[in-house]
């Protein structure tokens, strides 16, 4: 089968969209099946390239200033470049990724080419609008708009997911009517477990054998890193964790230059961004993860903590609750709660810890969301909405 995925974000973009839209395509392909990702390029000319293994038409585009890592193409003067490329690859289904720029024009070009159409949200306004620096009013007006505009799009496709319930209940509050299906974003389980070995990372940061609370992701205003700096500053240093931070982002420089004011130089390691093939490992050397973020759909890396056999610490907001069992294989907190976070972190480590009977649940949990079983659920989709297209 041929499958054109769509995204406006796409490796080497770092955020979890980009990184679900390479993992499907990849598993596809080692499906036997052909994948076309249509995406930005990086620069201002259409280009063709191979991106981590994935064959990849980019779409010129041009940088958004406050966001220099994400491009978007200009609408007006993409369609004949993408149409002539739909019509060469002959999909038997497209999938959109996104209701933006791209998504909205693959689609008017896959209705006229009678190619069926399906999208996946993993779209959340929350994670845009702090850019803006506006106050409350506005960001509520344009959050209240970008679901608008989502919707618009989505209930024009043939089959609309999106990783989680919780996600597909909010789709649900900004009034959309079509049937949403709950699908989990995956995990490859071969990739990440318990059986791997990353004393070589240990070395690598200069780790203590001191247990580690790990946090992986973007540095940016949205994750809160720094609620978890300021909880740590208040936990005895003999009774607290080493926090390892894997990522870079916006507010690196903030949080380094915070750490310091708060006397943590020596209790936190800034990683910063670590290679994709080196992640499996990473999570091997750690002994609790934590997410602090409020507008998660999902979080891959939650799932990869879960997998390799992590508790976890999150806040008990949008979808964590589903990953995160209070109690069961971690903790939850409730948003800005300093005074929470400080006892799910107490309650880990301490003394006589149930770290291990957590990590064993969190391996139960994450059984669900094993990527094969994701793919074949994919696979399925793709086929009936595939099939009228032939008959056509």
């Amino acid at each position: 089968m041929k499958v054109l995925l769509v995204n406006d974000t796409f490796p080497p973009d770092i955020n979890g969209s980009a990184y679900f839209t390479h993992r499907l395509a990849t598993s596809l392909m080692t499906r036997g099946h052909k994948v076309l990702a249509i995406a930005p390029s990086r620069t201002f000319h259409d280009e063709p390239s191979v991106r981590n293994g994935v064959s990849v038409f980019g779409v010129w585009s041009f940088p958004i200033i406050h966001y220099t890592n994400f491009r978007v193409p200009f609408p007006i003067f993409i369609k004949d470049a993408l149409r002539k490329v739909i019509q060469e690859f002959a999909p038997d289904i497209v999938h959109l990724q996104g209701h933006s720029i791209l998504g909205r024009t693959v689609m008017t070009i896959a209705r006229e080419l009678h190619v069926g159409v399906m999208g996946t949200n993993h779209f959340m306004p929350e994670n845009l609008v702090h850019y803006l620096h506006l106050p409350t009013t506005f960001e509520d007006k344009i959050k209240k708009w970008a679901w608008s505009d989502c919707r618009r799009i989505f209930e024009k496709l043939d089959c609309v997911t999106t990783p989680t319930q919780t996600a597909a209940d909010l789709m649900k509050k900004f009034g959309f009517s079509k049937p949403i299906l709950a699908l989990s974003n995956g995990i490859d389980l071969q990739r990440f477990h318990p059986g791997n070995d990353g004393e070589f990372l240990k070395k690598r940061y200069a780790l203590t054998d001191k247990p580690t609370l790990l946090y992986v992701g973007r540095l940016d205003k949205e994750k809160n890193v720094d609620l978890i700096l300021r909880a740590l500053a208040k936990i005895a240093p003999e009774t607290a964790p080493h926090f390892l931070i894997a990522g870079k982002g916006f507010e690196e420089k903030n949080l380094k230059k915070l750490a310091h004011e708060l006397g943590l130089e020596n209790r936190v390691t800034f990683a910063g961004f670590v290679p994709d093939e080196d992640l499996p490992f990473l999570y091997r050397i750690s002994h609790a993860f934590i997410i602090a973020g409020t507008a998660e759909l999902q979080s891959l890396v939650t799932m990869e903590a879960m997998a390799t056999g992590l508790p976890i610490i999150g806040v008990n907001a949008t979808a964590l609750p589903e990953l995160i069992h209070d109690g069961k294989n971690g903790y939850l907190f409730a948003p800005g709660d300093i005074e929470g976070l400080i006892s799910c972190i107490q309650r880990l480590f301490k003394v006589s810890n149930p770290r291990q009977q957590m990590g064993a649940e969190s391996l139960k949990l994450i059984q669900a969301h094993d990527i094969n079983k994701i793919m074949a659920t994919f696979e399925s989709l793709y086929t009936s909405l595939s099939q009228p297209n032939k008959n056509s």
